[in-house]
């Protein structure tokens, strides 16, 4: 088999998403199985040098994953012709102007979302990319889960009938910090540093709405700051000016209504930590990040509400169990595999800079909802 190397400059790895997903169970796992196997006699190999401010971290995730290369100068990185694809899981606040730097050394770009704190940083991106003629890539990782690639191959197979609602359920409880550690950094909840629950999510729900149901035509949205008192890392008290909650609705062309509650501040009870149920004429399905059941027409029970005595229909005994029918692999992983192949085939590559901006998008103008208490309609977009 001829290897085909392909070496890959690694920015923010020292952070949790950076750290786990993109470098353990991403790049290091598919070095470590063999690289990717195109079927044609090559394997793409890939080849990572990891990229950080602190010396001790990149050190030591580079002796625990076995990386051979890691430095504290992106300049240096970026001047290096061998590596050719820049990945980007910085802060959102810091991504611009890293991004910027890679696709003016020529860099292939991959990076997380959101690619901005705004639209028109995100479009410049995506107008810098398509300007200096390099492939990009933003992480859409949710539509690889095994649950809504299971809802998809549902909808493609007609499941449903008529589409009538999609609603979601997300959150889980995010500790203030006062008598116990908290669990997501800070800065989220600090809109000068680039924090907001809808930044963070909304460039998520963008992507999963566009391919699921299809492009979002308007949304509407409040929010709310439920918890404005916490503590940092260090446990010194500040106040919340980022929400940690809200409450979407989007339209479609096909008359479908999605309704999406997302929340830092509430307490899970349901089988995972996000569920989304769609409902259609023929059919419906309550979706999580693993799993997924269905309940048919003909299986739909007839309701009878008397609060008299106790309720004699088991709702949750009418659903069943959706089939794997295949192995799911890590979804970040199975992005970046489709990713590298197209780099290396020189082939399109559907979720780009535009794409990544088209997140950026919704969740601004979610914000401007917020601001206005009135539907916002999302217009096109292109570079």
């Amino acid at each position: 088999m001829e290897q085909v190397r392909v070496g890959i400059i690694m920015n923010g790895v020292t952070g949790r998403m950076g750290g786990r997903q993109h470098l353990a169970r991403s790049i290091a796992a598919i070095r470590d199985d063999g690289g990717i196997d195109l079927g044609d006699g090559r394997v793409i190999m890939p080849d990572p040098i990891l990229v950080g401010r602190n010396e001790d971290k990149l050190r030591e995730l580079a002796e625990k994953y076995k990386v051979s290369r890691w430095t504290t100068d992106l300049e240096a990185a970026l001047a290096d012709s061998n590596d050719t694809v820049y990945f980007d899981a910085l802060s959102t606040t810091r991504r611009v102007e890293a991004v910027s730097k890679a696709i003016r050394a020529g860099k292939t770009i991959y990076c997380e979302k959101p690619t901005a704190t705004n639209l028109a940083d995100a479009l410049e991106l995506a107008r810098l990319a398509k300007q200096a003629g390099v492939k990009s890539g933003v992480v859409q990782d949710k539509l690889f889960l095994p649950g809504l690639r299971k809802l998809k191959r549902l909808i493609d197979g007609g499941f449903f009938g008529d589409l009538l609602s999609f609603r979601l359920n997300f959150g889980y409880w995010v500790f203030e910090g006062d008598w116990q550690a908290i669990n997501r950094p800070s800065w989220n909840y600090r809109k000068e540093d680039g924090g907001g629950l809808i930044l963070d999510m909304y460039p998520h729900w963008r992507y999963v709405l566009d391919n699921i149901i299809g492009p979002v035509r308007s949304v509407f949205c409040h929010s709310e700051i439920h918890i404005p008192q916490r503590w940092d890392e260090a446990g010194r008290e500040y106040r919340a000016t980022a929400e940690d909650a809200a409450y979407g609705m989007f339209k479609f062309d096909n008359g479908v209504i999605a309704q999406f509650t997302t929340s830092w501040a509430t307490r899970p009870y349901r089988d995972e930590i996000a569920e989304w149920q769609i409902d259609g004429t023929l059919g419906s399905a309550i979706v999580g990040l693993r799993d997924c059941k269905v309940q048919s027409r003909a299986q739909t029970p007839r309701a009878v509400w008397n609060p008299d005595i106790p309720n004699p229909i088991d709702f949750r005994g009418g659903w069943a169990a959706v089939p794997d029918n295949e192995e799911f692999p890590n979804a970040f992983r199975v992005q970046w595999e489709m990713f590298l192949r197209a780099v290396v085939n020189d082939e399109p590559f559907a979720w780009d800079l535009l794409e990544g901006a088209k997140g950026v998008q919704l969740a601004e103008l979610a914000l401007q909802s917020v601001q206005e208490r009135r539907w916002i309609d999302v217009p096109e977009l292109a570079v």
